[in-house]
């Protein structure tokens, strides 16, 4: 099996396809959320106030956590380019 070395411009491609999905899951967790407040549960049961609650936050709280998931991969890729980057020119630049 042959392992292919990650390449400054596959990690600065990866960290733009990340940003995208980070900025997705930002604008999907601001519509849920704003959905959840406009439209509260109507209902005079504790227990299903209580479990329509927990689900609410549960649904928010998955989507947010995609979000910073995706928002930490891209910023720990753009920087493993830059430091692939800068690992070339130490290379290439002949020793003084």
């Amino acid at each position: 099996m042959s392992e292919e070395k990650p390449t400054p411009t596959k990690c600065l491609i990866g960290a733009i396809l990340a940003s995208v999905m980070a900025y997705g899951s930002y604008n999907l967790t601001s519509a849920i959320a704003i959905t959840f407040a406009n439209k509260p549960v109507h209902t005079t049961n504790q227990i299903i106030a209580s479990i329509s609650s927990v689900v609410r936050s549960l649904v928010v709280g998955v989507v947010s956590l995609g979000m910073w998931v995706f928002g930490i991969v891209a910023i720990g890729l753009f920087a493993l380019g830059v430091q692939l980057l800068v690992q070339n020119f130490k290379q290439q630049s002949p020793d003084t």
